[in-house]
């Protein structure tokens, strides 16, 4: 099976976190497609689309999603927004021992943490530590829709999800990450719904199980 890759281009510019998916700044940026939607799942397909730029303090990133049956209700830093309308990048820095996940709802509530064994143990991870509060401040984002969307937004709907992550929260954990060209890391990313109406779960590279938290999975992010 082919691997998938994905090349990020150095950021000369900062983008300017408005959500704007055609913003000059993310125009000529090609978008990766999470396209693999797992069986389990209704018969929902939103269209996802993520485009990605970094520089040596940050990791950018925006998120497209034409969604229907749109819901967000979690609004506190490490709930759990994956129940809501959410868009997900997980990643493994080079030499990294672990992973991260960072998972935000259509609101941009944000749970994530740094797991070092995803084993599951209960309904939980065997292994991981959860980013503090002053991580989830550190970490811009702007998104398009409320913070809370309740009830459910049955209509056709666009929305977007811009984040900016300080290499720093992850060198906290991570000793040694660094973002320059040549640098290869693993990652992928994901859109869920588990408790809209249609629940959803769709994935940049395949997945072998309904389990997000599957570092075997991950393609590779190529920093140019």
């Amino acid at each position: 099976m082919k691997e998938n890759r994905y090349h990020i281009s150095y950021a000369t510019t900062p983008p300017s976190l408005q959500g704007r998916w055609e913003d000059n700044v993310w125009r000529s940026v090609l978008p990766l497609s999470l396209a693999c939607f797992h069986p389990e799942g209704s018969a929902h397909r939103p269209r996802t689309e993520c485009k990605l730029l970094y520089d040596a303090d940050t990791l950018y990133g925006i998120f497209r999603v034409v969604d229907r049956y749109v819901r967000a209700v979690h609004t506190v830093f490490q709930s759990p927004v994956w129940r809501d309308s959410c868009v997900e990048i997980f990643v493994k820095p080079e030499n990294a021992f672990g992973y991260f996940n960072f998972e935000f709802n259509c609101g941009g509530a944000l749970l994530a943490s740094y797991v070092t064994d995803p084993a599951r143990a209960g309904e939980g991870l065997r292994s991981f530590v959860p980013l503090a509060a002053g991580d989830d401040l550190r970490i811009r984002r702007h998104a398009s829709l409320p913070a809370t969307v309740d009830p459910e937004i049955d209509a056709p709907t666009v929305w977007t999800l811009e984040f900016a992550i300080p290499m720093t929260v992850m060198t906290h954990h991570a000793k040694g990450t660094k973002a320059h060209s040549g640098q290869i890391w693993r990652a992928n990313f994901y859109k869920c719904g588990n408790e809209t109406s249609h629940p959803h779960w769709a994935s940049w590279a395949p997945l072998s199980a309904r389990n997000f938290h599957d570092p075997a999975s991950f393609g590779r992010l190529v920093f140019c």
